[in-house]
């Protein structure tokens, strides 16, 4: 079995994703694809991998799940998706470490399915605008309280990465700017999915329908109309973007009065630095704009 798991992370484009992805259920069932409600799968395999606490499943667990998650035969993928599997927006920063339990999470995932041909998928975001979401949605008082033993300029996605990678190596890891995300919607149905290549697409513009007036909407469907490459569907619709965007969806306005216009620079430069390192390990795939992602 081939699992497809986009794994997060939290604050990036909360499960609109998996909708978009959920369109596509009826073409990607008659293509050997499954792609469960999530309810019939985020409680299950939590509790599981709890239930576990780092041990090594019982033999029967893998086929249990599986009989459990999917409903239909002869199915050779299954699309999973959990921005909260490693842990809740809570937990990010426990133990002072970024993503503490991302380690034993992921070990756990593979030892559960082992046998099967299981990939990742991440999507990250500036750590300033994901402190600020993050924070929001935790119990903390203050950033610092929430922060633990951490700063905010220590908060590197290459970190997490590069641990994932230590625990599980053999897993490949695809990686993703959620300020790319409207640019890169269609690449991504494709590449969790696992639909063939030439397979129309259903909620390609999802995201950008949400940043882009309806009249911009309309511009891009006519645009897109007619075949063209990766890197020219992207120009195309950044082109439309520029133009088009709604004023209350330009930029994330960071509020927090510990992140300082020049701390928010700061953390972005070194964001970009840390995409340019994530791209550079073995074993990781960083899907662009402007690129070829087929």
């Amino acid at each position: 079995m081939k699992i497809a798991f986009h794994i997060g992370a939290n604050c990036t484009d909360g499960d609109r994703l998996l909708k978009s992805i959920l369109k596509n259920a009826g073409q990607m069932l008659s293509q050997g694809i499954a792609a469960p409600g999530p309810g019939r799968y985020r409680g299950l395999i939590r509790e599981t991998i709890n239930a576990l606490n780092g041990a090594k499943p019982a033999a029967d667990t893998r086929d249990i799940l599986i009989d459990t998650i999917i409903e239909h035969d002869n199915v050779n993928r299954l699309v999973l998706s959990n921005d909260n599997f490693v842990c809740i927006p809570n937990r990010i920063f426990d133990h002072g470490l970024f993503y503490s339990q991302a380690e034993a999470k992921t070990r756990a995932l593979e030892k559960i399915f082992k046998g099967d041909d299981i990939s990742l998928f991440l999507g990250i975001r500036n750590p300033a605008s994901f402190l600020q979401d993050a924070f929001g949605k935790s119990k903390a008082a203050t950033l610092t309280d929430y922060l633990g033993l951490m700063n905010p300029e220590d908060v590197h996605w290459s970190d997490v990465v590069k641990r994932i990678k230590s625990a599980v190596p053999d897993i490949p890891l695809t990686v993703w700017c959620n300020e790319d995300s409207p640019l890169l919607w269609e690449d991504l149905i494709r590449a969790i999915s696992g639909l063939h290549p030439d397979t129309p697409i259903a909620g390609g513009l999802d995201m950008l329908s949400t940043i882009i007036s309806r009249d911009g909407i309309g511009h891009l469907q006519k645009r897109l109309a007619k075949p063209q490459s990766n890197t020219a569907r992207h120009e195309v619709i950044a082109e439309i973007w520029e133009k088009h965007a709604k004023d209350d969806e330009l930029e994330d306005e960071i509020l927090l009065p510990e992140l300082d216009p020049a701390l928010v620079d700061d953390m972005t430069d070194m964001y970009d630095e840390d995409v340019a390192k994530i791209g550079q390990m073995d074993g990781v795939r960083v899907i662009l704009p402007f690129e070829d992602n087929a």
